[in-house]
């Protein structure tokens, strides 16, 4: 009986494993550097040169619905407006590795 409780343990821990290492798969220090090549140019410090009011603060990502890395993933792909797609210039791991940079920087007000 006891045997049987640690191989389940074991078989949820390394389901749990699989689930997380995609999350965990987003590279902030790559996306970093893609950021500071692609995008600093009009979002400096988590602005906008362009549009004030689209600004990458968390208050403004909250406001237009874009304070997920789905989201902001999906605007640097496909872009909007005045912003540029990116889907022809940047591979889907380095917009998801942009994006979790842009949140992570969101949450720290750009610090």
């Amino acid at each position: 009986m006891k045997k049987t409780v640690i191989i389940i343990l074991g078989m949820l821990i390394l389901l749990n494993l699989n689930f997380i290492s995609p999350a965990l798969a987003d590279d902030t220090v790559n996306g970093t550097q893609i950021f500071s090549v692609h995008c600093a140019g009009c979002h400096i410090n988590g602005s906008n040169i362009i549009r004030r009011g689209k600004n990458l603060k968390m208050k403004a990502l909250k406001k237009n619905n874009m304070d997920s890395i789905e989201a902001i993933a999906s605007i640097i792909t496909n872009g909007k407006n005045n912003m540029s797609a990116y889907k022809d210039r940047l591979t889907q791991q380095q917009i998801q590795d942009v994006a979790a940079y842009v949140l992570e920087q969101a949450e720290k007000n750009w610090r």
